[in-house]
């Protein structure tokens, strides 16, 4: 791991999204809260809440941070058929959280997979990337737009 230990303590920002696009059969079962495994939406938000406090766990030489909060909102897209997740994590630490918004929003889309896969198999995860990260040293990043 990198020696984060001479860094100021700052408020770090980090927000990532991803896609899933299924078949619009599946988009409706998760849209009216019907499918078999229950509530699609509910469980991948805990997921991607869970993911986020487990990153260091997952990712080798990621720091484990406090974080301060996670959040993860959907868009549900019945014209493309596709649900968007955008998670947003802070802390105050000395390292950045862009890790553990990516990982919240691949684990929070692998679980609408894992929910929805007896119906459709097909879905294709699409787009995650960070979006925006602010604080430290680097300061404020911003994906260009498209």
């Amino acid at each position: 791991m990198v020696d984060v230990g001479a860094k100021a303590e700052t408020r770090r920002i980090a927000r990532a999204c991803g896609t899933i696009r299924m078949q619009p059969a599946t988009l409706r079962l998760i849209r009216e809260g019907t499918a078999k495994k229950g509530d699609v939406l509910g469980v991948a938000r805990l997921a991607a809440i869970q993911a986020a406090k487990r990153t260091a766990e997952l990712i080798p030489l990621a720091h484990p941070l406090a974080l301060t909060r996670v959040g993860a909102e959907f868009e549900l897209d019945a014209v493309a058929s596709t649900v968007k997740l955008t998670v947003t994590v802070e802390t105050l630490g000395r390292t950045g959280v862009e890790m553990e918004a990516l990982t919240a929003v691949s684990l929070g889309l692998l679980t609408i997979y894992d929910m929805c896969k007896a119906v459709d198999r097909g879905m294709r995860i699409e787009g995650v990337m960070l979006l925006e990260k602010q604080g430290g040293k680097s300061g404020h990043y911003l994906a260009a737009p498209g």
